[in-house]
């Protein structure tokens, strides 16, 4: 039996544990057509499967065949068929399996021999979740059980208790805030009693794990009453005391405290942790940002003085340890705050307590600090806010284009391989302007919005792909924003088509007709031009089949559809007069004014004026198919994996037990 997918952990270049899945492709293929035909072969006769897997476990009890990997083989396959058996066949068999392990881990001497039979305990009852769900004295053994290899420190064992406790949490949740039978309360809070306890040996990223697990719990419980919140302060009261000793620690020498190696690696932590926890508790976990939120700014703005005057004075300091290590504060501050602000459901909230105070401190900061120590964070911090508030945050884009929006363009404008993460969040910052507050976007004045356009025009052309893509996504939204009269007033409207249609439909053909640019997004270009011709020889249903465009684009030229038609053919020919004839120029102009509203047709129209121009040039053509046929791959695969997705769906056991989800998990 080949081995599931693995965990390692591995440290990263601040220097901190982290958790990294492996994905081994051929082991995962291997591993899958084992569990495959232990499944078929279950399906066929589930006592002889059970009848062989018992007398494997039986000579590993014996010793006749007892070592590592025959045990681990062993239970991987007694992992790969849950739910393959009836359910009381499979609790019978499991059961009986554990009970089994149990006895050989007393029975084995040798820290070694322990760790790896834990370690198949964990992983074998893991792999049981409907099991789990429907017997609650047999869930609360187990995770008491995990508690304790939670205090094993041979190497694996305290990650792999963390992972199964982690997972059966999140399947299993909704047991663990009911109250059960013979018990004076639900389980949830026995734990989080014992949390200092149950912890004390762990490392800090398994801590983390602890408490993503105990907050996918909490998630669960009652909001009423107050009951969730009273879990909730409690559940932080660990963290929360470590955080209160370093703020009040701070009293004399704010900056110098905080900024000390061995309190930026704590606060570092309890951020952690708090970002974990808002990741399953979700929105709840307002109840502990609010606690913090205060601390938190005035870490942000401390780290931010410290790291700017120590940049200021010595350029070459922002590789130095205790620099990034307060960087990192900021970015794990920012982060957490982002991270609640997508899993808020309260605007209200959101809007009138949290972000004025936010933006009051990360704007500033970010406008004034130097580029090299500018937290693309703090981009993405407010795309989030702008996405989640809607029309609500019109109020904040104008400020935000100030501090944000302006500087960052200024850095990523100079090159093209420089500030990736800027670049990227730059424009998906854009799009959650263009798409939740565009009106906000009409409003600013004719340079600034000149800028705006610049922008996703110069996006258009930039190389690396996502950039490119959200860029032509901006556009096209931005078009339909337009055009409908429910967003943008007509009178701004046609505004909008006098001082820029001409000015993107060229700056359009510009970039599909760059074999740089068209190879890779044809369509999407193609779909832009389609769109731009339908504005300007197309009419308005919602207007009575009025014409979209009401003005005259070019001057003394009162006919907008021989205008641009003219003025396409003579871009061309003095863009690629050498390449193409007049005669064919002509037969491509018209084309696209014939053709505007049939995708399909219109695409291959343009293709066909690209390759002439290749042709012409002696280029190869066939990069010009890649977007169909890489489409077509895509497409054969997905619909592949829908019918292997289908096909294991209809057959018990076959899907991972944690890839459905439940009522429960569904309401997340």
């Amino acid at each position: 039996m080949a081995k599931p997918e693995d965990v390692l952990v591995v440290e990263n270049e601040n220097g901190e544990v982290v958790r990294e899945v492996i994905k081994d492709t051929d082991s995962d293929m291997i591993y899958q057509m084992c569990k495959k035909t232990l499944v078929f072969l279950t399906h066929l006769d589930q006592e002889d499967m059970e009848s062989i897997m018992k007398d494997k476990l039986d000579k590993q009890v014996d010793g006749s065949e007892w070592s590592f990997q025959n045990l681990n083989s062993l239970c991987w396959s007694v992992g790969s068929i849950s739910g393959s058996m009836s359910e009381d066949n499979e609790r019978r068999f499991l059961v009986n399996v554990i009970k089994e392990l149990l006895g050989l881990c007393e029975q084995k001497r040798g820290k070694d021999n322990k760790a790896i039979i834990a370690s198949c305990i964990m992983y074998t009852v893991g792999q049981y979740p409907r099991f789990l769900r429907q017997h609650w004295k047999f869930l609360k053994t187990v995770v008491n059980k995990l508690f304790e290899f939670m205090h094993e420190t041979h190497d694996g064992v305290q990650d792999m208790a963390c992972d199964t406790f982690l997972k059966i949490a999140r399947k299993c949740r909704r047991q663990f805030v009911t109250t059960q039978q013979s018990e004076p309360y639900p389980f949830v809070e026995e734990i989080i009693n014992q949390s200092v306890t149950i912890i004390s040996d762990l490392q800090p990223h398994q801590v983390q794990v602890f408490y993503e697990a105990v907050g996918s719990m909490i998630s669960c419980g009652s909001s009423s009453d107050n009951y969730q919140q009273t879990l909730i302060q409690k559940y932080m009261t660990l963290p929360n005391q470590v955080w209160r000793s370093l703020i009040n620690g701070a009293s004399g020498n704010v900056r110098e405290f905080l900024c000390k190696q061995d309190t930026t690696r704590q606060l570092a932590m309890i951020l952690k942790t708090n970002a974990k926890a808002c990741t399953s508790i979700g929105h709840a976990y307002v109840y502990q940002l609010n606690e913090i939120f205060l601390d938190l700014m005035q870490i942000y703005t401390v780290m931010s003085e410290a790291i700017c005057e120590s940049i200021r004075n010595n350029p070459a300091n922002i590789s130095q340890p205790e620099i990034k290590e307060m960087r990192s504060i900021k970015k794990e501050s920012l982060k957490l705050i982002t991270l609640w602000i997508t899993k808020s459901t309260d605007n209200r909230l959101l809007k009138d307590d949290y972000s004025p105070s936010l933006l009051q401190n990360i704007l500033p900061d970010y406008l004034n600090s130097p580029i090299e120590v500018r937290e693309p964070e703090v981009i993405d911090c407010c795309k989030a806010i702008l996405t989640k508030l809607g029309m609500d945050g019109q109020d904040y884009v104008l400020e935000i284009f100030k501090s944000v929006f302006d500087p960052t363009l200024n850095m990523i404008k100079t090159t093209d391989h420089l500030f990736p993460e800027h670049r990227t969040n730059f424009f998906q910052l854009l799009s959650a302007i263009n798409q939740h507050c565009f009106i906000s976007m009409l409003k600013l004045n004719e340079t600034q919005f000149r800028m705006v356009l610049d922008a996703i025009i110069w996006g258009m052309k930039q190389m690396m792909p996502e950039c490119k893509e959200t860029s032509l996504e901006i556009l096209d939204t931005l078009l339909d924003n337009v055009t409908d009269p429910e967003i943008t007033p007509r009178d701004m409207a046609q505004a909008f088509y006098k001082s820029y249609h001409i000015f993107i439909l060229e700056h359009i053909f510009g970039v599909s007709t760059n074999i740089l640019h068209s190879k890779a997004n044809l369509s999407q270009h193609a779909c832009l031009l389609m769109k731009m011709i339908h504005i300007v020889i197309g009419s308005d249903p919602r207007n009575n089949n009025q014409p979209i465009i009401q003005v005259a684009l070019m001057e003394n030229q009162p006919d907008n559809r021989q205008a641009v038609y003219q003025h396409i053919a003579n871009l061309l020919k003095q863009q690629f007069g050498n390449a193409v004839t007049d005669a064919q120029i002509q037969v491509f102009v018209e084309g696209i004014f014939t053709l505007y509203t049939n995708r399909a047709d219109f695409i291959a129209h343009l293709r066909d004026f690209l390759i002439q121009m290749k042709q012409m040039r002696g280029e190869d053509t066939t990069d010009l198919f890649l977007e169909e046929r890489m489409a077509e791959i895509k497409g054969k695969q997905e619909e592949n994996r829908k019918q292997e997705a289908a096909k294991n769906a209809a057959i018990p056991g076959m899907m991972n037990p944690y890839a459905a989800l439940d009522d429960d998990e569904a309401l997340q």
